[in-house]
């Protein structure tokens, strides 16, 4: 890349080439050929789509940055965007940002994202399952665990029946990190579609230090909280049982405990 390019640390995804600055203000990321299933979480070229279409630059609750160009060649693509200023939120400003985005009339899209909390459970259950948590964590923790494994089909069903709303797909404060007016400019819409009330919330719940109850008040509405306590559990439980077979798995561990309550209710 162009040597006056300031790397950045945001962007890791699977697919991320890397993130700069340039001297003018600009962010150019560069985007590497990956799944080419439109439907897939990873689609390589879903946050090109979101910038080109214009479709979440005016979007209440929650937004993305304007984009600049495209400029797509044999390997990939380069997307420019606006700089976003970062801003510290509280998180339950946080959360009710989402909920308004989620109660935007955005359109669904053939390129948006979808299942995928099942498709990463799929993955999961190839590797094994959440096997590695035997003999980790003990018991009612377990028990539960247990039980969300094993009902998982059951449970996904449950999630797949509820309403589908415009979903940021890792809504981790982390990517919630500009302001505009009242609303929130996101980065990192490699994995926005439609999916069950309450996947971002979950998310946002997974890095939050503010409780459930909390963050289901600032949302807006409590029917999601069946969504978020589900997709935190199973999500919280799926990364602490890969990081168990890595070489520091702590902090996925720690937040799983800390999060008992959460799979508590989940397998309830």
């Amino acid at each position: 890349m162009h040597p006056s390019w300031t790397p950045l640390t945001a962007g890791t995804g699977q697919y991320t080439g890397g993130v700069w600055r340039t001297p003018d203000g600009a962010v150019v990321k560069r985007l590497v050929r990956g799944p080419g299933e439109p439907r897939h979480h990873a689609y390589w070229r879903r946050q090109a789509l979101v910038g080109e279409s214009g479709l979440l630059e005016h979007t209440p609750g929650l937004r993305a940055p304007e984009t600049l160009a495209v400029e797509e060649d044999g390997e990939g693509l380069l997307l420019w965007m606006r700089w976003v200023e970062p801003v510290a939120s509280d998180d339950l400003v946080l959360a009710a940002a989402l909920g308004r985005f989620a109660a935007a009339a955005v359109p669904e899209q053939p390129w948006g994202a979808r299942d995928i909390l099942r498709v990463r459970l799929e993955t999961v259950a190839r590797r094994g399952g959440w096997s590695p948590l035997d003999g980790v964590v003990d018991g009612s923790l377990l028990a539960a665990l247990k039980s969300l494994w094993d009902r998982r089909e059951s449970l996904l069903a449950e999630l797949a029946a509820l309403p589908h709303v415009p979903t940021h797909g890792d809504a981790h404060p982390v990517n919630l990190i500009g302001r505009a007016g009242d609303d929130v400019v996101a980065i990192d819409w490699e994995q926005f579609g439609h999916g069950p009330l309450g996947f971002d919330l979950g998310y946002l719940l997974l890095a939050s230090s503010r409780s459930l109850d909390e963050l289901v008040g600032a949302f807006g509405d409590p029917s999601v909280r069946r969504g978020a306590v589900l997709v935190a559990a199973y999500t919280a439980a799926s990364r602490a049982a890969w990081l168990l077979t890595q070489p520091s798995p702590r902090e996925h561990l720690r937040r799983l405990t800390e999060l008992r309550h959460v799979v508590l209710e989940a397998a309830t």
